[in-house]
């Protein structure tokens, strides 16, 4: 569910009319609701109720801090997979100690970091991360707290960037390997604390049965692990998918009526709960997209229109810098005008400015036949949006607005042409 409707001929996210912010505040600009946030998060931890479920936000979703401090206020957790994030998380406000701390590539420094902030365990991608993470805690006199990410080789069926739980993915150990290297951790690495078993077999799942399958494929091991080891968490991932196609509609009970393949918190939850509550242990979830994706739209204005022979085309102001998921993944994301239109559709591409063939956000789309000056809303942007924006052709960051009501506030502040170059230096 989402707070994005039309509402006397405007788009509106919660109580605020988004002509209002594009025009104070200017374009491109990231609006979230907070209303959406707050509610799927309170979703999940109802639906999860029956089990010892704790929420940790995946932080590289959506890391503004004013998000992970909305979050923090809520009681959530955090999924991070850098240093960097964990800072991030620390300085909006958030506990180190609900932290948890995946990626395949950790560095010493990162390491000694997050030890010395006490965060709640590593998820560990392969033994020789496990040694080094040993030979650190052991230098700093401390035991380190661990999990071991199992790759169960299930395919997510999602796109071919997204998917991390086959064996052809860099992520995590083959289960048929598992047993083995917790064998190893209890018999040859001092310095590391057993505390649980992780697994993620990937991103933008909208089927249940991918989620039902990994875990009934790695439960016998929990089982195991429980008595050998006496692990007290299980973190099952994230992954659950969102609403891109229909997301306008998808806040209506008649459009969930229409789609009762599209998964849903409840489903998820009645899909994994009898296999989970026996356990009587400690289960995360890591969702990150299903959080935020669905609670912002980007806010860009129509530059200019071209007609050739073979296409129209809408040129905005947004680039693939802005938002990456079009260009990168095929990712697929609604755009409506904020202006209210009847009946005038027209086939365009929606381009930006980058000097790239990439640089799209819809092609071969019937959308609004907005005319320059115009703003168009794109949906669905709050997750692996600004989180992935760059500098790309000199372009400043975008602002982000966060709807609380009939109320908004500035959350970052438009990038200038010299905080781009603030830290360049010429050569002596």
């Amino acid at each position: 569910m989402h707070s994005f409707a039309y509402k006397n001929g405007f788009l509106y996210c919660e109580d605020v009319n988004l002509a209002d912010i594009a025009a104070q505040v200017g374009t491109p600009v990231f609006v979230y609701s907070k209303k959406t946030i707050t509610d799927d998060l309170r979703e999940f931890r109802e639906a999860l109720s029956p089990l010892k479920a704790h929420v940790a936000y995946a932080v590289k979703a959506c890391s503004n801090k004013a998000i992970l401090n909305l979050m923090a206020r809520q009681g959530a957790g955090f999924d991070i997979v850098s240093g960097g994030e964990l800072w991030r998380v620390i300085n909006a406000g958030g506990d180190s100690t609900q932290c948890t701390y995946a990626g395949v590539a950790k560095t010493e420094p990162e390491i000694r970091y997050a030890l010395e902030q006490n965060i709640y365990c590593f998820n560990c991608e392969s033994e020789n991360e496990l040694r080094e993470i040993n030979r650190i805690a052991g230098e700093m006199g401390v035991k380190a707290p661990v999990a071991v990410r199992v790759n169960p080789n299930v395919d997510a069926h999602t796109h071919k960037y997204i998917t991390t739980g086959t064996n052809e993915n860099k992520f995590g150990v083959d289960i048929s390997r598992i047993e083995d290297v917790y064998a190893m951790i209890a018999a040859e690495l001092p310095h590391l604390h057993i505390k649980g078993l992780q697994m993620h077999i990937g991103s933008q799942l909208t089927d249940k049965q991918p989620f039902a399958a990994a875990v009934e494929k790695v439960l016998p091991i929990v089982k195991k692990f429980i008595t050998l080891y006496g692990i007290e968490f299980w973190s099952i991932g994230g992954g659950i998918g969102i609403v891109y196609d229909g997301c306008l509609e998808s806040g209506k009970p008649e459009w969930w009526a229409a789609h009762p393949e599209q998964i849903t918190i409840q489903s998820y939850a009645a899909e994994l709960i009898p296999r989970l509550q026996p356990l009587g242990i400690r289960i995360l979830v890591e969702p990150g997209r299903r959080l935020v994706g669905n609670a912002a739209a980007m806010l860009t204005t129509c530059i200019y229109e071209k007609k050739g022979e073979a296409k129209t085309f809408k040129m905005i102001d947004a680039g693939m810098n802005d938002i990456i998921r079009p260009a990168l993944y095929e990712g697929y994301h609604e755009i409506w005008p904020v202006r209210e239109h009847q009946n005038d559709e027209i086939l365009a591409d929606i381009v930006g400015p980058i000097c790239e063939s990439g640089d799209f956000q819809a092609q071969n789309r019937r959308i609004a036949d907005v005319q320059p000056g115009e703003v168009l809303a794109e949906m669905s942007a709050g997750a692996y949006g600004f989180s992935m924006a760059s500098t790309y052709n000199s372009r400043p960051l975008a602002a982000e607005v966060l709807v609380d009501g009939d109320k908004w506030s500035v959350i970052r502040r438009r990038q200038t042409l010299e905080q781009i170059v603030e830290d360049e230096c010429l050569p002596e």
